[in-house]
């Protein structure tokens, strides 16, 4: 093994009420590609942070290429060779694609922007990479995925030798996957070093040279190539074994009840004549490629995007729904997969946004928010969702993005929605936190409650669905019992390889 391109030696770092790193350690050599783990609130973003300037350690040292180095702007980082792509995207909506890669950077003719220079060395870069985008697009038009390999694409145009990359497949497609993939052996053989913080463990052994695990953070150990073993690295990131689960079977929920019908739903712009039932005690996984409709199912049922065609029945009965607050009315909660922009207020408290969605519940006769209650039943989720959170009264924006997401379910759960849509429900959450909300949705259902799961991870799809609704190209193709279902099965339906001549029974 070469000499550490980067060493962390006894970093500490604590925020208000909240210690986040304590004498963490570990190195990264050129050429390697360094897979750091934990559970949300393990201290990983954090860390990350801090080598990339946004954070000041407490205590401890950085050293790249064996000199000691402050890093005390993002600035600094980049000079120093260190580039991050974030969790949670960084990005100018109003901007394109091409003035986001390189704001600040823009190339000029005399006193002026070069507008054309820009795009063509934008798109020559998206192009390099694999990355299908065009560069003059607005990125406020572009779906989450499509905002993330922008975000990957302004990462690598600084040639950076260390390359952090935090999440960077939460919200990409299988394809989109493999093309990150690619990037990343391409990158390697280049002799950058990349730190790499991920929940999937199937990617584990894919792209890791080692595996470095966090726990509360603390620093636990650190795996090489051959000691990567995923129950061993799972126990180490949550101190527990964790059970899998058998995977549930259609026959186990009460088929008969028909909670919601669609029918014939059609979009201007994707959907084509989706329907499908929904039973009482039912959880319905949704699934399919990028662009297949699922989100945009969800969304037209909720009204949050017009619809052109089709009927929507709740327990029986034709409902109009033109917006989401009839959705609401209609006993309908949606959590959508971007928490940030549309699920949370972030400069709000836990309280505040649990209660948010029904407040008048909390409202008193006179008007006035009954405080008191609220933070009770703010507490009662923290407790049951397992939120790492110093008290209810802490901003959403303080919070790890994993914890924000249960914020999230709380306040559809503090709704007591009867139908409840789930958008990418465990997008970046770590493998033992992803476990308490697979048992919660299955204790819902239980409880009667009826869930629709949408989810870009065919193995949750498979792990909490009785049935699953397979998308291509806006239309249903498929319908499947989860004991007839393998992912290989799904995938056909999936890429339209087969037709459901049932539709969606």
């Amino acid at each position: 093994m070469t000499a550490a391109l980067l060493e962390v030696e006894g970093i500490s770092k604590s925020f208000p009420g909240v210690r986040a790193l304590h004498e963490v350690q570990f190195s990264l050599h050129a050429g390697e590609v360094l897979v750091l783990v934990g559970e949300n609130g393990a201290g990983k973003s954090t860390l990350m942070k801090i080598l990339s300037g946004i954070y000041q350690r407490d205590t401890g040292s950085i050293r790249v290429d064996g000199q000691e180095v402050e890093i005390t702007t993002p600035a600094r980082a980049q000079e120093l060779g260190i580039s991050i792509i974030h969790q949670e995207m960084n990005l100018m909506p109003d901007l394109t694609v091409a003035q986001n890669i390189y704001i600040g950077r823009e190339p000029r003719k005399g006193p002026f922007l070069d507008e054309r220079g820009l795009n063509r060395k934008a798109q020559q870069l998206l192009d390099e990479l694999g990355i299908k985008l065009d560069a003059k697009a607005l990125v406020g038009d572009l779906t989450v995925a499509k905002q993330q390999m922008v975000e990957i694409a302004k990462a690598l145009s600084f040639n950076a030798r260390v390359l952090i990359m935090d999440e960077p497949t939460s919200a990409l497609t299988d394809t989109e996957v493999e093309t990150l993939i690619g990037l990343i052996e391409s990158l390697r053989a280049k002799g950058t070093g990349i730190i790499y913080i991920s929940h999937r463990m199937e990617e584990l052994k894919r792209l890791a040279d080692r595996v470095t695990v966090l726990r509360d953070g603390e620093y636990i150990g650190t795996l090489e190539r051959d000691e990567i073993h995923v129950p061993t690295i799972i126990e180490m990131m949550v101190g527990r074994a964790i059970d899998e689960g058998a995977r549930p079977r259609a026959s186990e929920h009460a088929r008969d009840d028909v909670v919601l019908r669609v029918s014939g739903l059609s979009t201007r712009d994707l959907l084509r004549d989706v329907s499908f039932e929904l039973h009482r005690g039912e959880i319905l996984g949704f699934a399919g490629l990028m662009g297949a409709g699922r989100t945009e199912s969800a969304r037209a049922i909720i009204g949050a995007d017009p619809r052109t065609a089709g009927s929507i029945e709740v327990h029986g009965k034709p409902v109009t729904i033109r917006q989401p607050a009839d959705a609401v009315k209609a006993g309908i909660g949606y959590l959508s997969e971007d928490r940030k922009r549309l699920g949370l207020m972030l400069e709000q408290s836990v309280t505040f946004n649990t209660s948010l969605a029904s407040i008048d519940r909390f409202t008193g006769p006179l008007g006035f928010v009954q405080q008191a209650k609220a933070r009770r039943v703010a507490q009662q989720y923290v407790e049951d969702l397992r939120t790492k959170t110093p008290s209810t009264e802490q901003l959403v924006k303080l919070l790890s993005g994993g914890n924000q997401q249960k914020v999230v379910i709380a306040k559809w759960l503090a709704r007591d929605s009867d139908i409840l849509i789930f958008d990418e429900p465990t997008r970046g959450i770590d493998v033992g936190a992803k476990e308490e909300i697979y048992r919660l949705l299955q204790r819902l259902a239980d409880e009667g409650k009826s869930i629709i799961v949408i989810s870009s991870e065919l193995p949750e799809v498979l792990r909490l669905a009785h049935r699953i609704v397979v998308m291509a190209n806006g239309r249903v193709t498929g319908t499947l019992a989860n004991e007839d279902a393998t992912q290989q099965k799904i995938m056909d339906y999936a890429t339209n390889l087969v037709a459901d001549e049932q539709g969606a029974a």
